[in-house]
């Protein structure tokens, strides 16, 4: 038997009725790409995911599911109330084994939250279930292995149960404390997210120094490189190689330039000519895919630190796992860039301490690649 994992991790993406997924289950490695044609429900499969961990972190249903229509499945009828809605859910494995968390969501006439249950080792640890739709909560009950076996309680029909789990249960009973480590199992696997999508049209630009965390789209590359060049040494170093592998022509360096107006720009060394001084090609200079390979290779080398992640912070980093998503991995690299990429990222996926889903339009080249589990999805 395996022993249980130490990090908390996401190992499967549960779409039962979401957009154009119905009943699909999605097993998530530490290398996944989501790969298939146009309209096969890649980035949804995605946008499920990260919807999921904002939700972990304490982010309202409103905020995460700003057009809930466009996730209900085309032509799903209504019940009997007139109500349509959507289904996700996942599985997080970690101390506690396998702890399965599954949403029923209504998207309208209103959007709530009306079904939320929370399971492992075979025993219900939190249910809800909307009674009252004239009211803006939920009933809840979760295990307690007391007298009574379960505690009922309302919930806001608006938030997600299980983060809230930790302000509801004491924590005196066996099962409470059971109930309370496998929500902090799901938070902490679901919360430690960085959705990443590299915008090239907005990378070439200097801009101020800044706080030095990467954003989502990685416009402030040029900022953060300024800081990792001096805080993080030798993952800036390990970058100036792997950019070798991934930029024309010849790179001694990554490096930032500062200019007259207080802002950086980004720039690749490329090492003195013979009888000449050194030279350095500006970032903005390069094409789309070598700056979508420099970003993505950086984002894999860093961390929680540099990233603008929202982790948990009454949780050790040891603990904690980091899950990159990734969105249109392959766009604008050539097969010699993604094949490195890939190679990169199962190399530092290795270890737990960071793991990465993303989608591509073609696999070919990743299926060579060991380490990095390929999800086919068909429309």
């Amino acid at each position: 038997m395996d022993a249980p994992a130490i990090r908390p991790t996401v190992t499967e993406l549960r779409l039962s009725s979401f957009a154009a997924h119905r009943g699909r289950v999605l097993p998530l490695g530490p290398v996944t790409l989501f790969a298939g044609p146009s309209g096969s429900g890649k980035s949804t499969a995605l946008r499920a995911y990260e919807a999921l961990a904002r939700l972990g972190a304490g982010t309202a249903l409103g905020e995460v599911f700003p057009d809930p229509a466009g996730c209900v499945p085309e032509g799903a009828a209504r019940d009997e109330q007139g109500r349509r809605g959507f289904r996700i859910g996942c599985t997080a494995d970690g101390p506690q084994g396998p702890v399965r968390l599954d949403l029923a969501v209504q998207a309208d006439p209103e959007l709530r939250i009306v079904g939320e249950r929370l399971t492992a080792r075979g025993r219900t640890l939190l249910s809800t279930a909307l009674r009252d739709p004239g009211r803006s909560c939920v009933q809840a009950a979760w295990h307690t292995a007391g007298g009574g076996g379960v505690t009922r309680g309302p919930l806001p029909d608006d938030l997600l149960g299980t983060a809230l789990l930790p302000l509801r249960v004491a924590g005196t009973t066996d099962g409470q404390r059971q109930v309370l480590a496998a929500a902090e199992q799901v938070v902490v696997a679901l919360r430690s997210v960085f959705p990443c999508d590299p915008r090239p049209e907005r990378m070439r630009e200097p801009v101020a120094p800044g706080e030095g965390r990467l954003r989502r789209g990685c416009d402030n590359l040029a900022a953060v490189l300024h800081r990792t060049r001096r805080e993080c040494t030798r993952r800036h170093a390990r970058l100036t190689s792997v950019a070798r592998a991934g930029c024309a022509g010849p790179v001694s360096d990554v490096g930032v330039e500062e200019l007259a107006d207080g802002t950086v720009r980004a720039v690749l060394g490329r090492g003195p000519a013979e009888g000449a001084a050194g030279r350095a090609t500006p970032l903005g200079r390069l094409g789309d895919g070598e700056l979508r390979f420099l970003a993505l290779a950086l984002v894999l080398l860093t961390g929680p630190g540099v990233l603008a992640v929202d982790q948990a912070a009454e949780v050790p980093r040891a603990l904690q796992s980091l899950t990159v998503l990734a969105e249109n991995l392959d766009r604008a690299l050539d097969t010699a860039q993604f094949r490195a990429l890939l190679a990169l990222a199962a190399s530092i996926c290795a270890d737990g301490h960071l793991r990465l889903v993303g989608e591509v339009a073609e696999a070919a080249a990743a299926r060579e690649v060991r380490g990095v589990t390929v999800v086919d999805l068909v429309r």
